[in-house]
């Protein structure tokens, strides 16, 4: 499934929240290792998000993509793409990154501290997720229902 999809290259400038074909979307490009991002795509998926679903629904969003952007901008040693879709069956957030390498869902580990939780948190949270191969990176995805907001 490519709903929302992203087929940005790594030196596309997009920051933009637009009205598509498919729905209101983000598509923001993320610097390699910028952290400062994270906070940035929570931002903007709330902005995105201000009048969809029930109470709570957009925090969660929030939550999962700042994950997701946090991943792929810590485990690879490039560019990633954000792009956040909201259409009439829901939203769906993907974070392209530029590396072949898929992340592995494991188990936190009390000694781990904060890390090892990420895909566990968008496991639990999410309606459904996943990882789509590319000709040269992946996308890991989610998605919530517009039912259950």
């Amino acid at each position: 499934m490519a709903i929302g999809a992203s087929s940005a290259k790594a030196g596309e400038e997009t920051d933009t929240i637009t009205e598509r074909a498919h729905g209101p979307q983000v598509r923001r490009r993320l610097g390699r290792a910028d952290l400062r991002a994270v906070p940035e795509a929570r931002r903007e998926v709330r902005e995105l998000l201000r009048h969809w679903g029930r109470p709570g629904r957009s925090e969660i969003a929030e939550l999962l993509t700042s994950e997701l952007v946090t991943n792929a901008l810590v485990h690879t040693d490039d560019d990633a793409v954000l792009t956040a879709v909201v259409s009439p069956r829901g939203l769906r957030v993907e974070v392209r990154d530029f590396v072949a390498r898929r992340p592995h869902l494991r188990a936190p580990d009390t000694g781990d501290g904060t890390h090892g939780r990420g895909l566990v948190l968008v496991q639990s949270l999410a309606d459904a997720w996943g990882v789509r191969s590319h000709g040269v990176g992946k996308s890991v995805w989610f998605e919530l229902g517009a039912e259950a907001a």
